[in-house]
């Protein structure tokens, strides 16, 4: 079954990881356990050379259906009827972790691939925004749910999603809370593609991060890094910045057998050296 955390699973196969949110009875809701389990879990795939590409799916029914508010009322912190100033700075702590969780996924290296069926709305776009690519299945439907919850999205789509849709998409997202259907969503690039049914979803997953995890990791990683870099400076900051980080790998034992392999008209083996 693979590598098991609480709510999570992770099985690796080849130079490729697949986490997928195992709560299918909760159609994969975000409870105390997810929060806990994702940074340890994106921390060690970050540091695992072995693994070269990610890609983040939902078992069950649907990806994610949010946040699990029956869980998080276990927090004495969220108790409603009961609210002070004291209670109000803690829950902005829980928050930032809550936040650390989902950006953890952007941070790591590896470039991560979201594989979205069913439901994916509140935290699951939260999730989603955080990563690099997403797929969908035709019957994917998207919302940022929150202002219908009486609240602010506060993990990361409001900051994420306009550099992805843009501005005005965004702020019709957030304040209407409507639902998405997977057309529109390819419509407005919130996906980069889209596919009849779950299997086809996993297995054009699955090609895709085969054919990132074939290239060379420093390449591929340094890209990844200048480009989450390169969204918050000027254009002149952000090409320095790439020439740094070209230095920083080049020469490589990749470049010689990128090389090699050209000249001898075979497939590169990369090592990541």
């Amino acid at each position: 079954m693979g590598e098991v955390y609480d709510g999570l699973v992770c099985e690796r196969e080849g130079h490729v990881a697949f986490v997928s949110l195992n709560r299918p009875e909760k159609r994969n809701a975000m409870d105390l356990g997810f929060w806990d389990a994702m940074i340890p879990l994106f921390e060690d795939l970050d540091l695992d050379r072995s693994v070269r590409s990610i890609v983040l799916s939902g078992r069950g029914k649907g990806f994610c259906s949010g946040l699990d508010l029956t869980s998080l009322a276990e927090i004495p912190v969220m108790d409603l009827s009961h609210q002070t100033s004291a209670n109000r700075m803690d829950l902005v702590s829980y928050v930032k972790k809550w936040q650390e969780a989902l950006t953890v996924v952007e941070r790591c290296r590896k470039p991560v691939i979201a594989a979205v069926h069913g439901v994916c709305i509140g935290g699951g776009l939260d999730l989603i925004s955080a990563c690099d690519i997403r797929l969908a299945t035709e019957n994917a439907v998207f919302s940022l749910r929150e202002v219908a919850m009486a609240m602010v999205a506060d993990l990361g789509s409001l900051q994420r999603l306009p550099l992805i849709i843009g501005q005005g998409l965004t702020r019709e997202l957030a304040f209407t809370a409507r639902d998405v259907s997977a057309q529109e969503a390819l419509d407005m690039r919130l996906i980069n593609r889209m596919y009849s049914d779950q299997e086809s979803l996993m297995a054009g997953a699955k090609e895709m991060a085969e054919m990132i995890a074939s290239r060379s990791p420093l390449a591929v990683q340094s890209s990844k890094e200048t480009l989450n870099y390169s969204r918050h400076v000027s254009v002149e900051d952000g090409l320095h910045y790439a020439v740094m980080r070209n230095t920083m790998i080049m020469p490589s034992g990749d470049l010689l057998e990128a090389f090699q392999s050209f000249m001898e008209k075979r497939k590169p083996e990369f090592k990541g050296e």
